[in-house]
C-alpha cells in the first residue's frame, strides 16, 4: 500500500484491516460455484446461501439430506472447506478465511462448545486448577477461547495439529 502524507499511520492500519466487502463477496460466489459444482457431481440435492460475517465470507449448504457432507466430528465438512478454500486461492491468488457450514452444523456446534467453554470456565474458577480439553479443530478452538474470555478466564491452544487442544487457565 502506498504512503500517503495526508494520513495518519493509524488511518493506514485501518485502511489495512478493515476487510473488502466486494472481495468477500467475490470469495463466496467463487466458493458457491464449487459446492454446486461437487453437488452436482455427487447428485445431492441442496441449495446454497452465502453471507459475509465480519471479515470472512460464509457459504451454507441448506436443505440436504443425511450428514455424508458433515462426517464423523465434522471431518468432511472440514476438508470440504479446505478443498473450497483451495478453489477460491487458485482463482484470486489470496488467501482465504472462508467458512462453509453444511445443514447448519457449524451453527450447532457454536453453541455446544459455547456451553462447554462456559462450563469449564466455571470449573477452573471453582478449582484453581487448569484444565485442558479433547483435541479440536481451529474453528471450535476459536469458539472455546471466546467462551473463555467472556467469562473472564485465559485460555492457550497446546500441541500439534491434528491434536491441538485448548487448556482453560484460572486467573
Amino acid at each position: 500500500m502506498k504512503e500517503r502524507p495526508d494520513v495518519t499511520e493509524a488511518e493506514q492500519e485501518t485502511v489495512k484491516t478493515v476487510p473488502d466487502l466486494a472481495a468477500l463477496e467475490q470469495e463466496g460466489e467463487i466458493a458457491a460455484d464449487y459446492i454446486e459444482g461437487l453437488l452436482d457431481i455427487a447428485d445431492i440435492d441442496g441449495d446454497i446461501d452465502m453471507d459475509v460475517e465480519g471479515d470472512r465470507a460464509v457459504v451454507s449448504v441448506v436443505g440436504v439430506k443425511g450428514i455424508d457432507l458433515v462426517g464423523p466430528n465434522g471431518e468432511v465438512l472440514e476438508a470440504l472447506q479446505e478443498l473450497t478454500r483451495l478453489a477460491v486461492h487458485r482463482q484470486t491468488g489470496e488467501r482465504c478465511r472462508l467458512m462453509l457450514d453444511v445443514a447448519g452444523y457449524r451453527e450447532h456446534r457454536r453453541s455446544e462448545l459455547s456451553k462447554l467453554g462456559t462450563k469449564i470456565s466455571e470449573d477452573v474458577k471453582r478449582t484453581g486448577e487448569p484444565h485442558a480439553l479433547q483435541p479440536m479443530t481451529p474453528f471450535e478452538r476459536k469458539v472455546v477461547h471466546d467462551a473463555v474470555a467472556a467469562a473472564g478466564l485465559r485460555s492457550e491452544s497446546e500441541g500439534e495439529e491434528p491434536r491441538r487442544f485448548v487448556v482453560v487457565l484460572p486467573v
